[in-house]
């Protein structure tokens, strides 16, 4: 992973650390939303709702659009899919430690 790309997964890891923020995400994943229904929805002010779209947005993980005078937001799958095939990467090992330890356990079982 280059330097920009790990700098980019960084920012939308410290982005999703917020529990607002997560829980904007799940508002916002099925269909694009404008702030004041997600605001609803979470139950913070539309400030503060706006202030986390802003970082959700920076960090790759939000989009906006403009429909009329409103912004709608929506889920960025591009930016998820990042953090995503990050963590995807632990897993390989795990499975093969994990399976290396219940084989060994098999053949002490029938030893």
């Amino acid at each position: 992973m280059g330097a920009e790309a790990e700098a980019d997964l960084d920012v939308a890891l410290r982005a999703l650390a917020d529990g607002n923020r997560r829980a904007i995400l799940r508002v916002i994943r099925s269909a694009p939303r404008p702030v004041g229904s997600i605001a609803d929805e979470v139950g913070l002010s539309q400030q503060t709702t706006s202030h986390h779209l802003g970082v959700l947005r920076k960090a790759g993980l939000a989009v906006s659009t403009r429909e009329g005078t409103r912004h709608l937001f929506a889920v960025n799958t591009d930016g998820l899919a990042a953090v995503r095939s990050y963590l995807d990467d632990f897993w390989p090992g795990k499975l093969s430690a994990l399976k290396a330890v219940i084989e060994a356990r098999e053949g002490e079982n029938r030893g």
